[in-house]
């Protein structure tokens, strides 16, 4: 890693690699419907893409076989192709000079690397050393709504189970949740192929080798470790849930929540109206909460069923329920956010 961290001119080069992804594709987006002032913008993907044009602003941009050499010239990088490639590539990235803003989970618990949730902790992208690391869905979708109260009244423990949409395990999964609804529908069979288990109308544990010794699968650490690091709490109590439903965008979680000092469900009510990156979902009369159907495409989280836990008699606990769209503000368009943040 480099040991300075690169200058941004006010227009940069900028390139994206795993652009002909789900999350790629809505980095483009983010791109475009943000005006990111950047000066030019290469893709890159696997050579079995290389040669495709995407368009961009209205003008065909070529994808290009990633190597290391091709990164040269760029001032800031985004990565969304894995964490095997990000490890390849994103200090090739750095040599050249770039920061590096990375999707995936290569880097997010090194020390030197920032994890950076926009609304939560925007100073630490000043810490970079050429690159930043863009957290897991679940723990952006969290954070967003959880930082604001927080900050007001310090949050004791966090219990959380995780409703997680097929966009979580990339374009391919989607489409695996659009063939196997449709056979079944249709009373023909459809053999899992992308994940581990049937996907048309059923639900699984999120399917991530699980470590014999705490029970919790690999996401649900990630999701532990990662909200620690965002809210500069290491020693936070978490516990969570993680399990993939038949949605195809959008990762909803419901949440009970332990404060230091007893709050009330309006006080809750009245922080999240105010906080940036969220939307109050919460209509009781009509008994209309937070849902991913309505959370896709939008860039805030969408919180609601705020009331407090009746299973705490301190008055210290709340329940609530979010839902926020995992390829805009669980990725793509945090990234975005961290790049603009860099170009100030």
């Amino acid at each position: 890693m480099s040991a300075q961290p690169p200058s941004q001119s006010p227009a940069p080069r900028v390139g994206i690699v795993g652009a002909t992804g789900a999350v790629g594709g809505e980095l483009l987006l983010c791109l475009e419907q943000r005006r990111f002032p950047l000066s030019s913008l290469r893709l890159f993907a696997s050579p079995r893409s290389a040669g495709r044009s995407l368009l961009f602003r209205d003008e065909p941009v070529k994808v290009e076989a990633l190597t290391e050499a091709a990164l040269a010239g760029l001032d800031i990088v985004l990565f969304s192709a894995g964490s095997a490639t990000s490890r390849q590539f994103a200090p090739a990235a750095m040599r050249h000079g770039a920061v590096v803003v990375d999707n995936s989970s290569a880097f997010r618990m090194d020390a030197d690397v920032p994890l950076v949730v926009p609304e939560v902790n925007p100073a630490a992208i000043t810490a970079h050393r050429g690159l930043i690391a863009n957290p897991n869905c679940v723990a952006i979708v969290a954070a967003v709504p959880l930082w604001p109260l927080h900050r007001v009244n310090p949050i004791c423990r966090i219990i959380a189970a995780t409703y997680q949409a097929a966009s979580g395990a990339g374009a391919a999964a989607m489409e695996e949740l659009r063939e196997s609804t449709e056979a079944y529908l249709e009373g023909r069979d459809y053999p899992a192929r992308v994940l581990a288990h049937p996907y048309a109308f059923n639900l699984f544990s999120h399917d991530t080798a699980v470590d014999p010794l705490t029970g919790y699968n690999d996401e649900e650490t990630k999701v532990i470790r990662e909200m620690r690091k965002i809210m500069g709490e290491p020693e936070l109590r978490i516990g969570v849930t993680c399990i993939r439903v038949p949605v195809l965008r959008a990762h909803s979680i419901a949440l009970t929540v332990e404060f230091a000092d007893p709050i009330t469900p309006e006080a809750v009510r009245a922080l999240l109206a105010a906080a940036p990156g969220v939307r109050l979902v919460d209509d009781v009369a009509h008994n209309h909460f937070p849902m991913p159907r309505e959370a896709s495409g939008q860039d805030d989280i969408l919180v609601g069923r705020i009331r407090r836990d009746v299973s705490d008699p301190s008055g210290r606990s709340v329940a609530m329920f979010v839902a926020g769209d995992q390829l805009l503000k669980g990725a793509a368009l945090n990234a975005v956010q961290i790049a603009e943040r860099l170009v100030g």
